[in-house]
């Protein structure tokens, strides 16, 4: 699917996704990552939802956001409630969504100026 992007000048926005990747401002990533608005972190070195641990997000301690979506692929998988609790407990609101719905508010909460941070499964 393709996003439009024309009012979301400057930002790091979803352009488009489908099976397998993601677009963000038209360049397709294939791997994990975490998509801030003004910043980008490749690679992220996750195996699975089941094993993530609060420490996989250290790597956004100095961004601040106030909430993190955690994009699961195709199909909605939770992480364990262990690891909601620690983030809410630093501050950091967690929202588990599949990565399209992901991308979507990703957009949305970017372009009100919110500081979010999308955590891509892929």
């Amino acid at each position: 699917m393709k996003l439009h992007l024309s009012q979301y000048e400057g930002l790091n926005i979803f352009s488009g996704y489908g099976e397998g990747y993601v677009a963000i401002n038209q360049v397709r990533y294939e791997r994990n990552l975490i998509v801030l608005p003004d910043h980008i972190i490749e690679n992220w070195q996750v195996e699975s939802v089941a094993q993530l641990k609060t420490g996989d997000f250290e790597c956004l301690r100095s961004f601040e956001p106030e909430i993190v979506l955690l994009g699961t692929g195709t199909v909605l998988r939770f992480p364990d409630p262990q690891l909601m609790k620690m983030m809410m407990a630093s501050g950091i609101g967690l929202e588990v969504m599949d990565t399209q719905a992901t991308c979507r508010t990703y957009n949305i909460l970017s372009a009100e100026g919110r500081r979010v941070a999308a955590a891509l499964i892929i």
